[in-house]
């Protein structure tokens, strides 16, 4: 399986808080079945001030770290991007780091905020498709006004976007409304990637394999495209499919 959403970089954001543990989210990762791990951790501004430049820093140690321990998992990385005005700047200052490509398109990894859905979104969606660049949101089924009022998700759909719904959702994680939103996607097979957005061992673990088995269940050919050939086609920017 190809996990294109991690919070992996140990000591970057909220995620992995040391080497150590970063190391055993890799071997768990591992034994979920994960090939390929982008790891992606947040730009959000004033809360974790990340940049392409300190990112791929960061990842490279990680990267040197993951071969000496001769762990099985190849790495990129990326980053999730907190929805805000200054993304259309950054993306002229080549400072967005992006997941691949999709439809010609760089894909780029965006994050609303948890409790609603940002005014001036649609705007953005607009402008980056404009500009060559398909935003993939993260965690949909996570956002409380898109749970309290689904019908905006097909508002989102019409906006063109792809969408990452995350693993424990799907195994009950985060509760029974979220994972009641979760199945109802899959069942109308809305969302195009499968992601662990793994933060620890325990709390946010890696969920994918579970996820695997619950998807696998309902439509095994979904499963094959969520988890696995849809996110090879972002990593590697091989995909011809026209939504």
């Amino acid at each position: 399986m190809i996990d294109l959403h991690s919070h992996i970089l140990p000591g970057i954001d909220d995620g992995a808080r040391s080497l150590d543990i970063a190391l055993e989210m890799a071997k768990q990762a591992v034994d979920c079945g994960v090939s390929h791990m982008v790891c992606t951790p947040h730009i959000h501004r004033g809360y974790f001030d990340n940049t392409l430049s300190s990112i791929a820093e960061t990842f490279h140690h990680f990267q040197h770290h993951v071969g000496e321990a001769s762990i099985p998992l190849s790495l990129s990385f990326a980053a999730e991007v907190r929805v805000n005005e200054l993304i259309p700047v950054w993306y002229k200052q080549n400072a967005l780091p992006f997941l691949g490509s999709y439809n010609d398109k760089q894909v780029l990894l965006l994050e609303m905020p948890h409790s609603h859905v940002p005014q001036g979104l649609e705007a953005l969606i607009k402008w980056l498709l404009r500009n060559n660049v398909q935003p993939l949101i993260a965690h949909p089924e996570r956002n409380r006004e898109l749970l309290a009022e689904q019908h905006k998700f097909s508002w989102l759909q019409r906006q063109g976007c792809l969408f990452q719904v995350t693993a424990g959702a799907l195994t009950g994680r985060f509760g029974d409304k979220v994972n009641d939103f979760a199945l109802s996607l899959m069942e109308k097979r809305a969302f195009h990637v499968v992601a662990s957005d793994t933060h620890d061992l325990e709390r946010r673990p890696n969920d994918m394999k579970a996820a695997f088995d619950v998807v696998q269940k309902y439509d095994v050919n979904f499963a094959q495209d969520v988890f696995i050939t849809n996110p090879s086609e972002i990593v590697n920017g091989t995909s011809t499919k026209h939504e």
